[in-house]
């Protein structure tokens, strides 16, 4: 039997999110205890070797980086979401290499205090979406009608896209009709509603305005 999991989590980290997809995806049941990283509790710091979330442990074991956990959910809970060809397979994994260095500059956007570095930090992400767009074929799923992880690694930051477009029209995904489906299809579907709290939105924005971002300002009062 299938020991129950624990995810140690974050409730505004994109990288938790990636395996709470993967879980309701999976239809895996488990139990989430929040912290917050800006008072790590002792016990998290003593299990977690890089101080970060998530975390996944599993009995005694604790497991650590969120692609290790999602690789490791995806594997004991079949069928697997990874493409069955080993060379697309191996193709999928750099592109979600690509789709984590997608976070950093979407979370330095959102971090940007001023016009113009948001205008730097905007067209720094554009550009990648722009070559990512180039990748997709037939869609709406990034290998085409099935989900696959890379699918699963990426929807946090389209669900941080749409709710960044709501604050300020920045249109990083205008006239990427590819990334704008492919966004649609991953937002409409049960396990990427059902991986964040209920109060997403606010703890985003409050996030954002704490830090002094320039996309937050105008909705300030």
């Amino acid at each position: 039997m299938m020991l129950k999991p624990e995810l140690i989590s974050f409730k505004i980290c994109p990288y938790v999110q990636r395996a709470a997809i993967l879980l309701n995806e999976k239809a895996v049941t488990y139990d989430i205890t929040y912290i917050d990283l800006k008072h790590k509790p002792d016990w998290f710091l003593q299990i977690s070797p890089l101080g970060k979330v998530p975390v996944l442990k599993v009995g005694d074991a604790v497991l650590f980086e969120s692609m290790v956990i999602c690789e490791y959910l995806d594997e004991v809970n079949p069928p697997s979401l990874h493409p069955a060809a080993s060379l697309r397979k191996a193709e999928n994994r750099g592109w979600i290499e690509y789709s984590s260095e997608l976070f950093v500059d979407l979370y330095r956007l959102c971090l940007a205090p001023d016009a113009a570095e948001c205008d730097q930090r905007r067209a720094t992400l554009r550009g990648k979406l722009e070559r990512l767009e180039a990748q997709l074929a037939t869609g709406p799923f990034f290998n085409g009608p099935d989900l696959a992880l890379i699918d699963v690694a990426i929807a946090p930051a389209f669900y941080r896209l749409d709710l960044l477009q709501e604050l300020q029209p920045l249109g990083l995904l205008a006239q990427l009709p590819k990334l704008q489906a492919w966004s649609a299809a991953l937002l409409d579907r049960g396990a990427v509603r059902d991986s964040v709290v209920p109060e997403f939105r606010e703890l985003f924005r409050d996030f954002l305005v704490s830090n002094g971002s320039f996309v937050a300002k105008d909705r300030v009062g």
